[in-house]
């Protein structure tokens, strides 16, 4: 468990990219996941991220506290090689929520976790976008339909509405911290989500990527 602000737990190979840093308000070391990003977690970590229309779930084994959180925007990859949203092929396997959460749930596998442990936690979805298919309720639809295929169960959600949401989550112990963010005009994180369906439809596959089948 981590004790003091000048020394952050070493991360899990592979999560070496993510921002971590000292949150002084809550005295604990934290990591900030992004729209395609994921982190998981064996040290008492905090995980927090903003969602739009997008959905984090949060995932953890309640018996040995070891969990993480996803952020993805695209529900998944159709079977045509297209993402069945807006036309446009794109093809790197973050995008996409069945990649956010298998990777999820197998890194966690990984770090020890048993599924039959796990406590499953959904937030997002939120109808950000104006003038644009509900995402977010295709995200929702699709995180719902994967759980229920996997014979995992949802624990607590807060999902839906028109208001983006900011989520500080805490694997050791499940606990959530949840505000909807009611009083700020929503355009920022409108204009960062639209800003990332351009970056998807623009960026050409990746010799490298991992595609799930």
């Amino acid at each position: 468990m981590v004790t003091t602000e000048m020394h952050l737990p070493q991360p899990l190979p592979g999560f070496e990219s993510i921002n971590r840093f000292w949150d002084k308000r809550m005295n604990v070391a934290a990591a900030k996941i992004l729209p395609g990003e994921f982190y998981v977690s064996t040290q008492g970590e905090m995980i927090g991220t903003v969602l739009g229309s997008c959905i984090s779930a949060c995932v953890r084994d309640k018996v040995i506290g070891v969990g993480g959180m996803n952020h993805f925007m695209l529900p998944s990859k159709g079977s045509n090689g297209t993402d069945n949203w807006g036309g446009s092929e794109v093809s790197a396997s973050l995008r996409y929520g069945n990649w956010a959460m298998e990777y999820l749930i197998n890194e966690i596998l990984k770090a020890g976790g048993k599924r039959s442990n796990f406590e499953i936690k959904i937030f997002g979805g939120g109808q950000v976008l104006s003038n644009m298919t509900d995402i977010g309720s295709r995200n929702i639809d699709f995180v719902r339909a994967y759980l229920l295929r996997e014979g995992l169960q949802v624990h607590a959600e807060d999902v839906g509405d028109v208001f983006p949401r900011k989520v500080l989550y805490f694997p050791d112990t499940g606990a959530v911290k949840m505000k909807k963010l009611r009083s700020i005009h929503n355009q920022t994180i409108a204009q960062r989500e639209r800003q990332y369906i351009r970056n998807i439809a623009d960026t050409p596959p990746s010799a490298g990527e991992v595609e799930l089948f």
